[in-house]
């Protein structure tokens, strides 16, 4: 039997779907794919300043797992920066 599917709350959606170096061509470039879910915890916890349990309740998440979405969307720009891959942020794929 899958697994049930749990629904996330999304305050925001990001005007731009893709960010890449200066001066590179889109065609061109590797890609980190950051999901809505990273997006939201990132803008959450650190543009916003709430503290993990706070975010966490805001997107009807645990704690636990808004901390494994921040650390992974942390890490992804942290590579895309430091790699010169452009940063493509997508829906969430179901299962």
């Amino acid at each position: 039997m899958p697994k049930k599917i749990k629904y996330r709350k999304i305050g925001s959606i990001p005007k731009a779907r893709i960010f890449k170096p200066f001066g590179s061509k889109i065609t061109h470039l590797d890609e980190v794919v950051l999901t809505l879910d990273e997006f939201e915890a990132l803008r959450l916890g650190e543009l916003n300043g709430l503290t993990q349990k706070q975010a966490a309740n805001r997107m009807w998440i645990s704690q636990p797992t808004f901390n494994r979405l921040l650390s992974s969307a942390r890490k992804k720009i942290a590579l895309a920066i430091t790699t010169g891959k452009q940063i493509r942020i997508e829906s969430n794929k179901l299962h």
